[in-house]
């Protein structure tokens, strides 16, 4: 939330294709960036895009806070924290999204309920205590889809999981505005388009959301100052379906 990029630094959760398109546009911009995954393929991609590369689990606290220590040993600080990492937990073999209520096994809801409330909680609290022990502003970005803005048949698990994301950090960003700390959450309502482009599979891709213009809105909010800090953005392409 300062008003200079110079010096600037983050930490981003989740490089493979959102997390890689807001790792880029960062670098680009001459932000220091320390991209975490799991993988060794996106590590990779994480330090070829001009990242330092990072294995942590955005899942467990204790990992968040490993991770945001490092960044500010090799930065002095951490201006910018996001969550872009896909929050899956236990077996999503079954239909996407849970499936209809009246259907879904327990462990269905550990998967697409549970997971996603747990690492934005794992995120938030983790980088909140960071922020607040740091002092001065920075900014937390929790990524989540548009299940967080309405449930829909056959999906009610994950929405009820999105439900919650939405839920913690709107929390958080009250609870952390007078600090100087912005907590945003970035809801992207819409199928994302993979990185390296060619579309999914039976969707439009003018519906899918580029990115690279998703990064764009992440560099906008980390740069806002305080006087026009934001906490909740809702990114719909034009040929998506859009509802209030």
């Amino acid at each position: 939330m300062s008003e200079t990029q110079e010096g600037r630094s983050a930490l981003v959760f989740g490089a493979r294709n959102l997390g890689r398109a807001i790792i880029e546009d960062l670098v680009g911009r001459g932000w220091g960036v320390v991209a975490v995954a799991r993988s060794d393929a996106t590590l990779e991609l994480a330090s070829a895009a001009g990242a330092v590369p990072l294995r942590a689990d955005v899942t467990d606290p204790g990992s968040v806070a490993d991770a945001l220590r490092e960044t500010a040993q090799r930065f002095g600080r951490v201006d910018l924290a996001v969550n872009a990492a896909s929050a899956y937990g236990g077996d999503r073999s079954g239909p996407f999204g849970g499936g209809p209520v009246a259907e879904a096994p327990p462990d269905a809801f550990d998967s697409w309920t549970a997971a996603p409330a747990r690492s934005a909680f794992s995120f938030l609290s983790a980088a909140g205590r960071f922020a607040l022990d740091q002092g001065g502003p920075a900014t937390l970005i929790q990524v989540t889809g548009g299940s967080a803005r309405r449930a829909m048949p056959g999906r009610g698990l994950w929405a009820a999981g999105s439900f919650g994301v939405r839920a913690i950090t709107n929390a958080a960003a009250q609870e952390l505005r007078e600090h100087g700390i912005q907590v945003v959450l970035l809801v992207v309502d819409a199928g994302i388009e993979p990185f390296d482009g060619g579309g999914r599979p039976g969707a439009d891709p003018a519906a899918l959301a580029d990115p690279r213009e998703l990064a764009d809105a992440v560099a906008f909010l980390a740069e806002q100052g305080a006087r026009a800090a934001t906490h909740e953005v809702v990114l719909t392409p034009l040929a998506e379906r859009w509802v209030p």
